[in-house]
Order: structure tokens, then sequence, then C-alpha cells
């Protein structure tokens, strides 16, 4: 065997030694007969060897004989590792893929020494190989342990290739990106550890649902989180980043952070056993045994989390018992113990300094002379994530085994709401006397008491009590009078509000608090026309857009008013819904329908991540329930509504991306005029018609104009007030009319949609488009009739706008698109035809004359021009969306 080297660094099996018999055999005879032909010719010289006094024939045929067989040996050991066990090639590239590893993989490299390197259990770099398949000629990967040991990078897909995979460990490493979807088809795993890494992205659902022992705390996932705390065999605890909403549970996120207000301030834990009277204090039971890799919390007050699984006992029981007879009493006669990690938190607490107190007796060996008393437990003890205890070992401390020991911290701060007591094991210590498994931190008692005094309620009334009820009693009397004042003062908005017919809910201000979980900044989603937006969370699970109304003008306190008593009578697919508002106090709120892919500005223009890639059809779907919603808004609902402010920002998409059109603020409901057009000029720059912008004068044809500059940027991707100075144009609206005149309409096409869309409609959006720009407002089309020419029931030809000669050669040609702005009444048009909504009107044509027909919003009394100095109120584009 030391010449054949049979040791496992070349995985040299028995069934190849009997492969090699017949070769054994031969050789023997063919050597067997050399020899006697030496012996023969060697008896004839016999004498002469012998005069010569040389060696003797004895010791020459042994020597021949051991070179022989020395020969044989080799050639054994050759054959030997040319037949060593080999693993797949796609085994091997998957190996290869980790980074940081150290590794030179092979196909042969198991068993390699470099595929075995522990400093510690703690710190370890293992791969262990099954080589019993095809009778010893093919190893697979069974396990891959990388602990601790620095590995950086992302789990490569390829890892789905080992297949025989039961054990997959990278704790306590750097690695980031999401969890592969290829790890699902391992079928025969069962432990999966990844925690105390930076991963991210969405916990798969197959780890969710998984019975097996999977830990994935501390991490930094983003996405769609489990629906509760406790999950008996996957550990998830703190694994969500701290800037997910509030709808992933409390226990996930970074930090625990605390679900209500924090009150806590003493816990008495009997960890591992019963309810207990001790120290003349109630001790709270801690009896659950999930088992491996889980999480466990007590009513939102404290919880533990326990890591690893034993070595050799995979249902090994983590609650420790008195079993040798040891003299010890109350919380020392049990405990709670981890393979590796286990910690404590203290939830919801009170900020201030603390005492902890951790009782600790050694209750797992024997202290007779047996195999059962040579064993040692040595873990790290941390509090608040700094080492108090390093290599703490219970016997040493408590003098023996079943002995008791308390250790005490003082002034232990909590500036969060979270107190952590971490006990660790670190590799030290025995892992196998007396039992495998018989190792890992352990504890039996915890007590956590304030520094500071507690209010805990008594029988009397101290002097301070009295002077607080007296203050209070005060302030009461004083609020009062304020709550009379301001409301006198606001009786005005108060009859405007109950004067309004509303067709929505109202909500209370707490509900809508801790919806948003008290507005916090983390649910900030976007600002509206007055105020931020914030994304909710309902009781219900039912997830609502909040718009808050700002302060800062008495402006805002109108339009919110306005926009309550419009919406609330609008119901329509392409109209965000309105589900709500609160009125209490000084807070204005509406509630909204939470749209998930947020704004049309956002999917278009916004940042590369935010993006979506819409395809044609979509484009079109999107601009025809655009087109409905101003129809309705127009002609259809009981309240002809315009907008006033249409553009990309202000269409919102849900989560099949339809069309919802949104923020209504700039509108006015006056019953007493029996009008809803507002003399204040309002919009954004860029997608205001020139007549309104110019000179106040407001029909439902400025909507049609902002809706063709909304075409023009959905089709071509480009947003309108884009300036480009070095450009042949300065809009897009003008780079529309330059391309007309060259008969190169199609190049506005967005280059993204390639060549997966319809010439014949993409000319035919555009020229839709063209028309609803037309600087004249009595010449462009009814909403109601772009709707019947988007869905092809009406005809659709392109309009010819005509320029001197002289004025298109004395200009910028970036502006000559716009030299006709404050001349509409002379553009002449061509070849334009639609039909009108009304169905007792014919349909028109014209050819190089100006069309006229009644417009669905009468033009302005004499009134509507009192307040031009308004002009210099409007709004600058903005690239979010103003409502959600």
């Amino acid at each position: 065997p030391d010449a054949l080297s049979l040791t496992p660094s070349n995985s040299f099996h028995f069934p190849q030694l009997l492969s090699l018999t017949p070769l054994l055999v031969i050789s023997s005879i063919y050597y067997r007969s050399r020899y006697l032909c030496c012996q023969i010719t060697v008896n004839r010289r016999r004498r002469w060897i012998e005069t010569q006094n040389t060696m003797p024939f004895p010791t020459a045929t042994a020597v021949l004989f051991a070179l022989s067989c020395l020969s044989i040996c080799f050639e054994l050991r050759s054959l030997a590792q040319v037949s060593s066990p080999l693993l797949p090639q796609e085994e091997v590239e998957a190996l290869g893929k980790l980074q940081n590893t150290g590794w030179n993989v092979r196909r042969n490299s198991c068993g390699s020494p470099q595929w075995n390197r522990s400093l510690s259990d703690d710190i370890e770099c293992n791969v262990t190989c099954d080589c019993s398949f095809a009778r010893g000629t093919i190893c697979h990967v069974t396990n891959v342990a990388v602990k601790g040991f620095n590995v950086t990078g992302v789990l490569p897909p390829e890892l789905g290739n080992l297949t025989r995979l039961t054990e997959l460990d990278f704790t306590r490493n750097y690695i980031n990106g999401t969890i592969p979807p290829s790890l699902a088809q391992l079928r025969n795993l069962t432990i999966l550890f990844l925690n105390n890494n930076s991963l991210s992205g969405e916990v798969p659902g197959w780890v969710l649902n998984s019975k097996d022992s999977f830990d994935l705390s501390y991490n930094n996932f983003t996405g769609r989180a489990q629906p509760s705390c406790q999950q008996l065999d996957v550990n998830l605890v703190s694994s969500y980043s701290s800037s997910v909403s509030n709808s992933v549970p409390w226990c996930l996120r970074k930090d625990l952070p605390c679900p209500r207000n924090p009150k806590e301030h003493t816990f008495f834990i009997n960890c591992g056993g019963p309810r207990e009277r001790f120290e003349d204090e109630d001790y709270e039971e801690d009896l659950t045994s999930n088992g491996r890799s889980n999480f466990f919390s007590v009513s939102e007050r404290w919880g533990y989390s326990s890591t690893g699984i034993f070595l050799g006992k995979v249902d090994a029981d983590y609650l420790a018992r008195n079993t040798f007879g040891h003299n010890v009493t109350g919380v020392y006669s049990t405990a709670r113990l981890a393979p590796q990690s286990l910690k404590y938190y203290g939830l919801c607490m009170i900020k201030g300094s603390y005492t902890v107190k951790l009782h600790f007796a050694e209750i797992m060996y024997s202290n007779d002379q047996t195999f059962s008393s040579l064993g040692s437990r040595i873990f790290d003890i941390s509090i608040q994530g700094k080492v108090v205890r390093p290599d703490f070992d219970i016997m040493k401390e408590a003098g023996g085994v079943g002995l008791d020991i308390t250790e005490v911290f003082d002034n232990v701060t909590v500036d969060g709401n979270t107190l952590e007591i971490h006990l660790y094991w670190s590799g030290k210590g025995t892992t196998a006397i007396p039992d495998r498994g018989v190792y890992g931190p352990l504890i039996s008692g915890i007590s956590i008491t304030p520094n500071f005094p507690v209010d805990e309620g008594g029988g009397g009334l101290s002097g301070g009590a009295i002077a607080g009820i007296v203050v209070s009693s005060l302030l009461v009397v004083l609020f009062i009078c304020i709550f009379i004042f301001m409301r006198r003062r606001r009786k005005d908005d108060g009859n405007k509000l109950r004067g309004l017919d509303l067709q929505t809910g109202m909500f209370t201000l707490r509900q809508i608090k801790y919806a948003t979980n008290n507005f916090d900044p983390t649910n900030k989603i976007g600002e509206g026309g007055f105020g931020p937006v914030y994304k909710g969370m309902l009781s219900d699970g039912g997830v609502i857009a909040v718009k808050q109304l700002s302060s800062k003008s008495k402006q805002g306190n109108r339009e919110f008013v306005n926009e309550i008593g419009m919406i609330s009578a609008l119901q329509h697919p392409n109209l965000v819904k309105l589900y709500g508002c609160c009125i209490e106090g000084n807070q204005l709120l509406l509630v909204y329908e939470y749209l998930e892919n947020n704004s049309l500005a956002r999917a278009l223009f916004g940042k590369h991540e935010n993006k979506l890639k819409l395809d044609w059809q979509t484009r079109k779907k999107i601009l025809l329930g655009i087109a409905k919603g101003l129809a309705y808004l127009h002609e259809e609902s009981r309240l002809k509504i315009v907008h006033r402010d249409i553009k990309a920002t202000n269409v919102l998409l849900d989560k099949d991306l339809n069309a919802k059109i949104s923020d209504f603020g700039l509108a006015k409901l006056d019953e007493e005029e029996n009008t809803h057009i507002s003399t204040r000029i309002a919009g954004t720059i860029g997608y205001m018609a020139p007549e309104y912008a110019m000179r106040g004068y407001l029909t439902d044809k400025a909507d049609v104009y902002s809706f063709g500059i909304v075409i023009l940027e959905t089709m071509s991707g480009t947003s309108n007030t884009n300036y480009r100075p070095k450009e042949e144009f300065v809009y897009l609206l003008d780079w529309a009319y330059v391309l007309q005149e060259q008969g190169n309409l199609l190049e506005l096409v967005d280059p993204e949609l390639g060549k997966s869309y319809s010439k014949e409609e993409a000319r035919k959006l555009l020229n839709i488009a063209l028309l609803c720009t037309n600087p004249s407002p009595t010449l462009r089309p009814p909403t109601s009739s772009v709707v019947k020419m988007m869905e092809g029931k009406a005809p659709v030809q392109a309009p010819i706008i005509k320029r001197g000669e002289s004025d298109a050669s004395s200009a910028d040609a970036r502006f000559r698109a716009f030299q006709t702005l404050s001349q509409d009444s002379h553009t002449n048009i061509t070849n334009a035809s639609w039909e009108s909504s009304d169905p007792g009107q014919k349909s028109i044509s014209m050819v190089d004359g100006p069309w006229t027909m009644n417009s669905t919003s009468s033009a302005l009394s004499n009134d509507d021009h009192d307040n031009d100095d308004d002009a210099s109120h409007l709004s600058q584009p903005s690239s979010s969306a103003r409502l959600l």
C-alpha cells in the first residue's frame, strides 16, 4: 500500500485494485520465468563466479526480483492515477465561478488539500465530494461550506448545476446581488445558510415555502416579503433594507424598528424553561422549540434568533435540561442553546440606561470521571454589538459543572428601541465530547431592568401629578377657546365643504397617520399640486396614496375644496379614483387609489432604472385612454371640466399600464357662476395652448392642444420641454413641424421601438397630434372626434401649414414653426377632415379655409381678463408627477 500510495489524495479505490488482478498474475508468471532462466544460466557459471569472489548468486537473484516487483508497483500506480474518479465539467465550472476562494478547480480535485482549509469551525472553506457513482469513476459535490472567508461578488447561476448538493453555507461573507433562480433546481438541498451577507432583491418563493433549514438573516433584501415574522424553518430576521416600505413586517427590517410607541423597560426570561418565580421576580417562559435557524418573538416585546445546525445532529434538541441531576434550581435547571449564534432582543424599549444580568449553568456535562465530564463550552458574549466577554467558559467562571454564575452588566445604553444580547460560538471548545452536538452558546436566564425611574402607577397622587392635572386643565380651557376661534374663522370653508355633494368616504386623521407611519419621509412618493403625496397601507391591506394640503397659502385651501367637489362627482376608468378625504384640525387630505407604475413621464423620460419598456400596442392603449378620459371631462360628465394642465407627469399608470388622468386642483368649482373656468392662468410651459398662455383665453381646446403634445412625447420618447440649443429645433413640436414639411414625419418615432410598429398607425397618430396642436383653437378637433380618429371610426388626413418664403428665410430655422402662434387667425389648413361628436352635425372638410364649429366650452366673458397679473404664477415643468 505504501508503494501504491493508496490514500484519499488520489482516490484509489479497492474495486479498481480487483480489476488489476489479471495483470498481477501475468506479471508474476513473466518474472518467475525470467528468474528460472537466469538460474539455469548462472549455474553454469557458478564456478567462475565463486573463483572471482563476486556477489553470491542468491543475493543477485533477490535483487533482480525486487527490482522487478518495484517496476510492477510503478506501473500499477500510474494506472491508478489515470483511473482516479473525476468531477463533471459543469460542476468544475460552477465552483470556478466563486470569487476569493483560492481554489484551483480541476476535474480530479476531489479530496485535494486546498478544498479543506479550516482555521476553526467558524472560519472554513471546505468542499465535500461523493465519489461512489459509476463504480467509483464519477464524483459529485455534496457540500460547500465557505464561512467567514471574505468571499465577494455574486452567487453564480452555475451553482444550480451542483445537482447532488445537500448543503450550501456562505455565512458571514460579502456576497451581494440576488439569489439566482437556478438554486431552485437543487432538489437535494436541505441546508442553505446565506446569513450575514449583502444580498438584495426579492426572497424567492421556493425559499419562503421551504421546510428545510434555511437562514437568510442579516441581508439587504428589498423585494416582496413574507407576510409573517414567525417562519419555522427560514430565518429572515433583520434581512430587509431599512429603506423598504412599511408593508414589510418590522421583524424583517434592519434594526428591528418598533411598530408602535416604545414603552417596554423590564424583562425577565427563563431561557428554555417554563414560567418561574426566581429571586422575587416572575420570569417568563421560553419553551418554543422551532429548531434550527429561526426567529421567534413574544407579543412584539422580546424575541430570539437562532442560527446554525449541530454537526451530526440535524434533529438535535435546542432546549437543555438538567439530565445529570446537578444541584441547581430555578432558572438554572433549564437552558436554551444554539449551534452557532443565539440572539435575544428587547423590543420597543424606552431609550435610556439599563442593567443586564445573564444567568448561566453548565447542565449538559456530568461531574464524574467519565467521558461525559471532559467537554468544554466556550463562546463570546456581545451586548449592543460590543464584545463584553470574549471566550466565555461557563465551567471555568462558575468553578465546575452544575454550578451557576451570573454576569452583570451595568449602564447598557439603548439609543434606539432595541437591546441586543448576542451569544456567539467561534469554534472553540469541544464538539464531540460527550456527544456530537454538545457545544455552542448556552444561557439559562436573562433579566433587564432600567436604571431610571419608571411610572408604574400607585395608590395615591404625588405633588407632581397634582400639578400636572392643574396645568392640563388650564391647557384644555385654552384649547377650547382656540378651537372656537378657529372654527369661526373657517366657517366659510366649512360651508363650502358642507355644500358639496361628495361621493366619497371620510377618513380619520388617525387612520391616515397609521397608514403612512405618521407621514414617514420614506413613504413620500411625489409632490402634488399643493403638497406632498405619501404611500400608505390601510389596516385591511389596501394600498393608498395620500395628498397632503400645504398650508403655505389660502389658495391651496380653495383648490382643495374644488378638487373634492369635482372628483367626487367623476367616475371613469381613465381618471384617478378618489377614495375619500380627511378634514380634521388643520389637516386637509385626499385619499386616492395607488397606481403602481407612477407617471407616464417617468416611464418615458425618467432615470434608466425607472423607465419602462413601452411597446407599440401599450403606447397606443395609453394614448387612447387619455383621449377617452378627456372626452369624459369635456363632454360626457355632468360637470364640464377643463383640466388646464394635461402633461405626461399628470398621466398615471396602473399595474396593467392603463392610463389615468390625475390632478384636478387647477380647475374651479363655482356653482353660482355655473362655470368651471378659472380666470387665474395656471399650467405648465411647453404644454399650454398659445391663446391661453398669451391672452388668457380658455376653452376645452386648450386641453386638446396639451394632449397633442403628449401624443408627440409618447410617440418619440422625448420630452417637449427638453431644450436643445445646438439643434435645428427648440421644442419637440417645432421638430414635428419641420419634419412634416420635409415629408419625414416618421423620423419622430422612438428608436427604441425599432421596427416593431405599424408605420400607417404611427403616421395617423402623428397627424392627429398636429391637428390637436393647431395654433388656432377653432381648428382643433374636439376630444370625442379625436377618440373616433384613434379608433379608426373617422378619417384622418395630414394638415399642411403654409408660410411665406420671406418668413422662412428671415428667421432662425429653429423658430419658424412658432412664428404663427401670435397670428393663429391667419393660419391656413388644407386637407383636414373629421366627424363632429354631435350626432346632428355633419362631417366637416375644408380646403384652404378656416374650420369653424361650436366648441364644447364657451369663451370667456370680459370678466375673465381681470387677473392678468396671475400669469406670473405659471408653474415650471416638473420631472415628477404632481399628484402621485
